[in-house]
């Protein structure tokens, strides 16, 4: 393949027709504004300001029968929209529903609105959402995306789409065949863990039709991104590389890293070897060749590995390596690195290995990444290099209503009081995928604008009130007695339905009580559903009493696991019958709910993937990842199997539903021929059972059905009557 010419590809940029010209951050945010408000965009004006001391800043004033939105930049001008529409006119935007009911006439703002951000980066995006959330995506998903980025003041989003090409090239250059490459290089559910140097090749190979339309991609995504201000966080180089350039460089030192969650260990080549610059800084050259550069590189080195040695001065060396050869191709280059290594391997990173990691890197050119909300407090503040405060509370894409809203405000609050040396440089989101939980992301985003710390009862109100366009009392009370459940668990809850079953408690699952404040969740659906005359026919409101009491129901599914447990103990095959039905019929309750609802179908995720495909071959690989990401996440010995679990209709009823339906089957034949369950006899059978379902090719609905009111009011009538029962109520 012949290499494209980069001014070829900056007149693509410029010239898709999807893409707007680069004629001014006004005319970026103005294409925000005219996306989401059609009718009402001629009834605002957008001026660009300076910043206030080097930060962004935004404005909001009525002029002349005109909203005015000033800001900085074309993210500050559309936070400023943001910021109106919530305030102002009760409205809100969301990855879950918007509600934009906006007033006739708009509402006036008296005297000017002026709000400068406190932080000099506003990061969005984990390594893994670009798998479980955005590895189907195509422009219309990226443009809504960007869109809303810019709405909630991002203004530093990873950007590692399409960065196969650039690989493609490098490797090409260095003398690999193509072969060799597509070993490499992951399939398309995997390609972050393969960017992270986790995995070499599982999934794919990766066809050339996707290489090249995914580079085509990024080149919009950049293009709109940097009109609207934002900096995009390109690759840097972590030193990963295919064992096969050993045969192309025979004297080149590669080491093994430690093997990561039961996939073969990959290669990196060894930080104090030349080579390791030459290949990082070729790499940051054709990635500027392909897409350009803002001078900002992600590189997440040994991620979930350890490094072959502890020794400081290796790893100094290491950190050197990986920032010299952003530096040399970009002596510009600021790195960012995930600070997951640190509360994921505690027992390596200690300050010995973390002070000489970073002393390889000048001061300011490396930017660490929060991840958990306090491991600043345990890491002397990353020992003093620059970093962002973010939180991670979603992983694998689990479908889980959860979030400590309370404990984001008050960590937040320490981490910036105690930045003394005024090294804390942004805030961040950082979640592994886009998840379910709007008020979380709300909150937290929100803060990208705020130095004050909210009162979170009268901004829950507030909360309500633009979630649906009505302030109701009951909306109010509900969104509060979320507070005392779902919104004080700060880790996601999972559903054991969708756990390969056992008669063990799933030890990820364990982590927090499911069950914990049942009684306040339930209250909360039924305080909301007392609202349905009022604010009934708002789409967000159904979205989100779909949403509780599908969380109700996966609480329940525990209880019933609970009582199954105790029937096979006792040896009862009638209780265990009784059990193993109610089970059942809740899994088929819960498909039916969540088909009322596109967020929650299986349908699309199945057909999104496919639709890249150009043959049936790569059909058939492209829903083959799909499937096996959601499911096995690997071989069938994998253990990682249901990390990335789905509460999704289609998955319930023909995935997890036949899986525990072989289960129950199993146990009553064990108590009926008065033995014990052959449990390594179930666990090599279902997950040959899962593999082969993994290949399958049913179809799933792509579009809701019934209405979701009628679904929720039954379902709630059947097993939720008593709200005030506990976990301990009497078995069923």
């Amino acid at each position: 393949m012949k290499r494209v010419p980069a001014a070829f590809l900056v007149l693509l940029a410029l010239c898709t027709p999807t893409t707007a010209r680069a004629a001014g951050p006004e005319a970026a945010a103005r294409g925000v504004l005219t996306r989401l408000l059609p009718a009402e965009a001629e009834h605002f004006e957008l001026m660009i300001i300076p910043k206030a001391d080097g930060r962004d800043v935004f404005e909001i004033e009525s002029r002349n029968g005109k909203i005015v939105l000033r800001g900085s930049s074309g993210v500050s001008i559309c936070s400023a929209l943001n910021w109106y529409l919530k305030y102002y006119c009760h409205a809100s935007v969301s990855w879950t529903g918007n509600q934009l009911r906006l007033p006739t006439p708009l509402p006036v703002v008296q005297g000017v609105i002026r709000r400068p951000s406190p932080h000099l980066y506003r990061y969005f995006f984990n390594y893994c959402a670009f798998s479980y959330s955005l590895a189907w995506w195509d422009w219309p998903e990226w443009e809504r995306m960007i869109d809303w980025m810019a709405l909630n003041g991002v203004n530093a989003p990873l950007a590692i789409t399409g960065q196969e090409a650039t690989w493609q090239a490098v490797f090409r250059d260095l003398g690999l065949t193509d072969t060799q490459i597509a070993e490499f290089i992951a399939g398309p559910a995997y390609l972050p863990f393969g960017w992270m140097g986790c995995v070499d090749g599982w999934g794919g190979p990766l066809p050339q039709h996707w290489i090249d339309r995914h580079r085509e991609l990024q080149i919009k995504i950049l293009a709109r991104e940097r009109e609207l201000g934002m900096t995009p966080i390109l690759q840097g180089f972590t030193g990963h590389v295919p064992k096969a350039l050993q045969e192309q460089f025979p004297m080149v030192r590669l080491q093994q890293a430690s093997p990561w969650c039961g996939f073969p260990a990959t290669w990196f080549i060894d930080p104090m070897d030349p080579f390791f610059q030459q290949v990082g800084k070729a790499f940051i050259e054709e990635q500027t060749r392909q897409y350009g550069t803002d001078h900002l590189y992600a590189s997440d080195t040994f991620i979930e590995m350890s490094p072959p040695s502890n020794d400081p001065v290796y790893l100094a060396g290491m950190g050197r390596a990986v920032y010299g050869a952003m530096a040399s191709a970009d002596p510009e280059a600021i790195w960012f690195l995930q600070g997951w290594i640190f509360p994921n391997n505690p027992n390596f990173w200690k300050p010995p290995q973390a002070r000489g990691l970073f002393s390889g890197v000048p001061k300011g050119r490396l930017v660490l990444i929060e991840m958990t909300g306090n491991t600043w407090e345990k890491t002397e503040a990353f020992y003093g290099q620059p970093w962002l405060w973010a939180l991670i509370q979603d992983f694998g894409g689990v479908v889980s209503l959860h979030g400590d809203l309370g404990g984001l405000l008050d960590q937040l609050e320490a981490a910036t009081a105690a930045d003394k040396d005024h090294q804390l440089r942004g805030i961040g989101i950082i979640m592994e995928s886009l998840g379910y939980n709007a008020v979380f992301d709300d909150l937290l985003l929100e803060m990208t604008w705020r130095t004050e710390k909210p009162e979170i009862g009268p901004w829950l109100a507030d909360y309500a009130h633009r979630r649906y366009g009505r302030s109701t009392a009951g909306a109010e009370q509900a969104w509060n007695l979320m507070l005392t459940g779902p919104h004080r668990r700060p880790r996601a809850a999972t559903a054991v339905i969708c756990d390969r079953p056992t008669l063990q408690r799933n030890a990820a699952s364990a982590s927090t009580d499911p069950n914990i404040h049942m009684v306040g969740l339930v209250s909360a659906i039924q305080r909301l559903l007392e609202c349905e005359d009022e604010i009934g026919d708002r789409d967000t409101f159904r979205f989100d009493l779909v949403n509780m009491t599908r969380q109700a129901l996966s609480n329940e599914s525990w209880i019933l696991h609970g009582q199954l447990v105790n029937a096979c103990a006792a040896k009862d095959r009638q209780k265990l019958a009784g059990a193993g039905r109610r089970l059942l019929e809740l899994i088929r309750d819960m498909d039916e709910l969540l088909a009322t609802r596109r967020e929650f179908l299986l349908g699309p995720w199945l057909a999104n993937a496919k639709r890249w495909a150009t043959r049936e071959e790569e059909r058939r690989l492209y829903e083959w990842n799909a499937r096996n990401q959601i499911t096995l996440w690997g071989s069938k010995d994998s253990p990682l199997n249901d990390y990335a679990q789905k509460q999704w209709s289609g998955l319930l009823t023909g995935f997890y539903l036949p899986r525990w339906e072989q289960f129950l089957a199993r146990l009553d034949k064990a108590l009926e021929e008065d033995r014990e369950t052959d449990m390594a006899a179930w666990e090599r059978d279902i997950r040959a059972w899962e593999e082969k379902w993994t290949h399958g090719t049913e179809a799933y609905s792509t579009e809701p059905a019934e209405d979701s009111l009628a679904v929720v009011r039954r379902l709630c009538a059947k097993w939720f009557t008593d709200p005030s029962r506990t976990e301990s109520r009497p078995s069923r």
